[in-house]
């Protein structure tokens, strides 16, 4: 890469990598009431335009194809092998996270899932293809590619960047589930060095995201639900006696 190339892409990393670090940042409090429905929709259209910005930098500015991020078009193939990742993740990898956390006390996804389980499901469907498109395309497609392009290292491109997508789940998940974060985001690393295929990364990150958000809100109000029912006996029956 010639110096004159350099700079379209330190100004795409800065925007891939710099751009999400600033949402989970204090800075976040500039959009408002961060437990607002309207401060969370602001932050995926956020997230949609710094991917919408990284790909215009590629096209326009790099004058590079979409190719070089792994994008090789919408083919059945990747969005199979998207559905066998998820299943990995949802049924094996995620169970396992949950328990090595409770099990070294670190602290689990309950907090942010308690706070997710209050918004709207339509919400949480949103969120979840948001974070899909939008952090594939930042860390792996083009954060990820250009770093090892940069170094000519795929361990250095793989630590910086799954180390950072890991951070920016910080300020709503906590220490514990980062831990967690770390474990998924080098196995979606690894499987995007494997496939180059950025569509399959986004199905796998999509859904897993989709079906863990919705059965927790789930867990969370039928719980909810039973509380309420039991609460509403002992009144009964307090009336009674």
């Amino acid at each position: 890469m010639t110096e004159p190339d350099v700079l379209p892409t330190l100004s795409g990393l800065a925007l891939a990598l710099g751009g999400p670090a600033l949402l989970a940042s204090p800075a976040h409090r500039l959009l408002g009431d961060a437990d607002a429905l309207r401060t969370r929709v602001v932050d995926q259209l956020c997230l949609l335009a710094m991917a919408g910005g990284v790909i215009a930098i590629v096209l326009l500015w790099e004058a590079r194809p979409l190719a070089s991020i792994g994008w090789r078009g919408i083919e059945l193939a990747a969005i199979a092998w998207g559905a066998v990742l998820t299943i990995v993740f949802v049924w094996a990898l995620l169970p396992v996270e949950g328990r090595v956390l409770a099990r070294l006390r670190l602290g689990g996804f309950e907090k942010g899932l308690a706070t997710l389980s209050r918004l709207p499901a339509w919400f949480l469907v949103f969120a979840a293809l948001v974070a899909g498109a939008a952090e594939e395309t930042l860390f792996r497609g083009y954060a990820f590619e250009r770093v090892a392009e940069l170094t000519e290292s795929y361990t250095i491109a793989g630590f910086v960047t799954v180390v950072l997508f890991a951070l920016v789940h910080l300020r709503l998940w906590g220490w514990g589930p980062v831990v967690a974060f770390v474990v998924s985001g080098a196995v979606l690393t690894l499987f995007f060095v494997w496939r180059q295929d950025l569509l399959a990364n986004i199905v796998a990150h999509a859904a897993t995201d989709a079906v863990g958000l919705l059965r927790a809100s789930a867990r969370v109000r039928k719980a909810a639900g039973c509380q309420r029912i039991a609460c509403s006996g002992s009144s009964t029956e307090s009336r009674d006696a």
